[in-house]
């Protein structure tokens, strides 16, 4: 099941550059049963290793922006310093429920403007490119909170508001996503938050999906690779407030919390 998982997490991945943490997360949360402090960085792990095999496909192809991917690090690799020690100090790795659905409606919302033209702007980036370190720090913090976010919001980002290809977007979000993924990966591996067998069976599976993703998108036609980042984002906008809301429905209430040592007492 972990591998057949990793694998369709992989194919996603190869093809669009999105899910590594946006479907990894809830997956080994409420299918491996997994605690979310090791979920999140055995997902960072996974993620890098699946976007370090992709990103020699897209260099090949010069589906490559680099200044744009110059802007996008700068600004998200502050935000990913600041999403982990958040995530550390509020020792919930997974994140507040509440923020996964934020995010979740953020991304569902956001991806859904690739099917209207009108709220498009091809032309944003080059015009205001100043404004990508900005917009890309939210991202590194989403990414080092939740492990989630660099790879669906990054590429809906570049998709709608730049004048870059889909392949290019693709590309430039896989190393975008891939730096993230290193440099998250070391602080989650210092705190010990990874599950080394369940990474293993992840990348049995995600080694051969990754693989084969980067080699069917070569092959999807422009305009339909575009409709199918967006559908993917966008279900992995709806995993998101799924997942956030069924941990929050969990959760006991303060009221509960606070009866619960009444009860002890009496």
């Amino acid at each position: 099941m972990i591998a057949l998982i990793g694998f369709l997490i992989a194919l996603a991945v190869g093809i669009t550059g999105i899910g590594g943490g946006s479907f990894t997360v809830p997956a080994l949360v409420l299918i491996v049963g997994m605690p979310a402090a090791s979920s999140v960085g055995t997902a960072f792990v996974f993620a890098g290793v699946l976007r370090l095999l992709a990103a020699p496909f897209y260099l090949a192809g010069r589906h490559v922006h680099w200044r744009y991917l110059r802007l996008l690090i700068q600004g998200a690799i502050p935000g990913l310093l600041l999403g982990t020690l958040l995530l550390r100090l509020l020792s919930k790795a997974g994140g507040n429920p509440g923020i996964v659905v934020i995010l979740g409606v953020i991304l569902t919302v956001s991806s859904s403007i690739s099917f209207f033209s009108r709220l498009q702007n091809q032309n944003f980036a080059h015009k205001n490119s100043h404004w990508l370190p900005w917009l890309a720090l939210p991202i590194g913090v989403e990414a080092g909170f939740s492990s989630a976010g660099a790879g669906a919001l990054g590429t809906v980002l570049l998709l709608n508001y730049s004048e870059m290809t889909p392949p290019e977007v693709v590309g430039t979000d896989i190393l975008f996503g891939l730096v993230l993924a290193v440099i998250g990966s070391l602080f989650q591996w210092k705190f010990g938050a990874i599950e080394g067998g369940v990474l293993w069976l992840l990348l049995a599976g995600g080694v051969p999906g990754v693989l084969i993703g980067s080699l069917l998108a070569r092959r999807v036609p422009a305009r339909r690779l575009k409709f199918v980042i967006a559908l993917i984002a966008i279900f992995a906008g709806l995993q998101l407030i799924w997942t956030g809301s069924r941990s929050t429905a969990k959760r006991p209430s303060a009221t509960t919390v606070r009866a619960a040592p009444r009860a002890a007492s009496n």
